[in-house]
């Protein structure tokens, strides 16, 4: 049975999720998700893609990201560099990642704001940290000023949904992600 094709929009914001084949662990080190961070900056560099939010996990990642043109091509650049460097990198053979990626189009106002929330309080879901702000490699430090900004972020969109002075923005933000559902 063929896959079902996707919907491509010009100027979308995607919610993006891969995850490890048989949600084995994608990243073994910090070495490694540095690298992804590494080639993730390359693809929303030469893609012309805006990264919006992160977050990775042990054995799968979330982006969401807007993008200019067609999601696959990046995506598939991506994925399939990284697989090639951790496989090298550990000796590994076979696929990295469980099938294609996942990708839905964000469709409002609304759901960007909780998707914002979602994406960066999955490692407080999952057990891994205690506070949003206690993990590492989410956008959550970066988007609240605890945490030097990766190139390829851009905390505007999102920060402009909670106001339009920089400091309150990063203050109601950090509240609505700290005051969001727990596990």
């Amino acid at each position: 049975m063929p896959r079902p094709l996707r919907i491509v929009v010009p100027g979308a914001v995607y919610h993006i999720t891969a995850r490890g084949n048989r949600r084995q662990p994608i990243y073994a080190d910090e070495r490694d998700r540095e690298r992804f961070f590494e080639l993730l900056s390359g693809v929303v560099s030469r893609r012309g893609w805006r990264c919006h939010a992160y977050c990775l996990m042990p054995n799968h990642y979330h982006l969401v990201v807007e993008t200019p043109g067609d999601l696959s091509p990046g995506m598939r650049e991506l994925n399939g560099r990284y697989a090639q460097w951790f496989n090298g990198r550990h000796a590994f053979t076979g696929h990295l990642f469980q099938g294609r990626f996942h990708a839905a189009i964000v469709e409002s106002d609304w759901h960007a704001i909780e998707l914002s929330r979602y994406v960066v309080l999955n490692p407080v879901r999952a057990g891994l940290a205690a506070r949003p702000g206690t993990w590492r490699w989410s956008s959550y430090r970066p988007a609240v000023g605890d945490a030097a900004k990766p190139a390829f972020l851009t905390t505007a969109w999102l920060l402009g949904f909670f106001g339009k002075d920089p400091r309150a923005a990063r203050d109601a933000y950090r509240r609505f992600a700290r005051d969001g559902p727990g596990p």
